[in-house]
């Protein structure tokens, strides 16, 4: 049988380009060990040049705007182009994080109390905190790599966090302190659990992207019946959300009652030593068989549509 060759994406237009770019070249050597695969820089919101629907299947590794969110994978679908992972639909829920905690809400998965508003018409500080409390967490709504985000510790703090916001859509939520967890799924199970200890208490951009800022615990050290729940949590809000092939859900695990629900990422960050890697790692599926099983299913996908591969 025939194999179409694996177009990974690379870049973007984000304010996470370059995250994306190091995903995508670590993904395209481990997928080149299995299969034909060519790096695609993508520098327009738009498909790239040399794309074949008939010969190629995409494997994304682009973060954030309109990679993320269903604008590439809408293109990806017009063009009749295969693709890895979450579909449009999934992709523009799972990136909208109000939309997201009001779906997998639905399902019983537990989320922070919060509140979601535009740039041009912001609550004030005294409203957020009379809802949620003197301690707040204030993000982007549809941002990743916890960019934009700003932890407020009283009044004050609130209104300094509030000061610059003039347009977008945001989100404040109430801080729970706890426990940040991670959970790779594959194919619509869970794998690994890794807890996220950053050195400087906050798992901001910084903590993320610098080496040594951030220790990481794979697999975390939890009690199986909080593991067990956890796993379910995060089968539960994949499902819920219509997520396909594969995402990394993060939780905050207080120190008593459940894990809340921070978010879905359907393309998260996919160096070696990224999280769902390490997740994958503690379920026995080293970095090139991880990749592997990620693009299985789209491969089927293509084989079972285009007729000279059936045979």
């Amino acid at each position: 049988m025939s194999v179409p060759a694996i177009a990974v994406f690379a870049g973007g237009t984000s304010s996470e380009r370059e995250v994306s770019l190091g995903s995508g070249a670590a993904c395209a050597g481990a997928l080149a060990r299995s299969f034909p695969a060519r790096l695609f820089v993508v520098d327009a919101d738009a498909l790239p040049e040399g794309l074949d629907p008939a010969a190629h299947v995409v494997f994304s590794t682009l973060h954030g705007t309109f990679g993320e969110d269903g604008g590439m994978q809408r293109l990806l679908d017009a063009a009749g182009v295969h693709y890895a992972g979450c579909d449009s639909a999934s992709s523009a829920l799972t990136m909208d994080k109000t939309r997201t905690k009001e779906t997998v809400g639905s399902r019983g998965v537990r989320t922070a109390p919060g509140v979601g508003f535009s740039g041009g018409r912001k609550p004030s500080a005294a409203d957020l905190a009379a809802k949620l409390g003197p301690r707040v967490v204030v993000k982007p709504n549809d941002q990743g790599s916890s960019v934009g985000l700003s932890l407020a510790d009283g009044l004050a703090a609130l209104e300094a966090a509030l000061g610059p916001i003039s347009s977008g859509s945001w989100l404040a939520e109430q801080w729970i302190e706890g426990r940040e967890l991670s959970v790779g799924i594959l194919g619509g199970r869970a794998m690994g659990i890794v807890e996220i200890r950053p050195k400087s208490g906050v798992y901001d951009y910084a903590s993320k992207y610098t080496k040594g800022m951030t220790e990481y615990l794979a697999p975390a050290p939890l009690d199986p019946g909080v593991g067990d729940a956890v796993r379910s949590a995060a089968e539960t809000a994949f499902a819920a959300c219509g997520c396909r092939d594969y995402a990394r859900v993060d939780f905050i695990l207080p120190r008593a009652g459940e894990a809340f629900l921070l978010e879905i990422n359907t393309l998260p960050g996919m160096k070696e030593t990224s999280l769902l890697p390490m997740s994958a790692r503690c379920a026995g599926l080293d970095f090139a068989g991880l990749v592997r099983e990620m693009v299985t299913p789209a491969l089927q996908r293509f084989r079972s549509s285009i007729p000279a591969f059936q045979t």
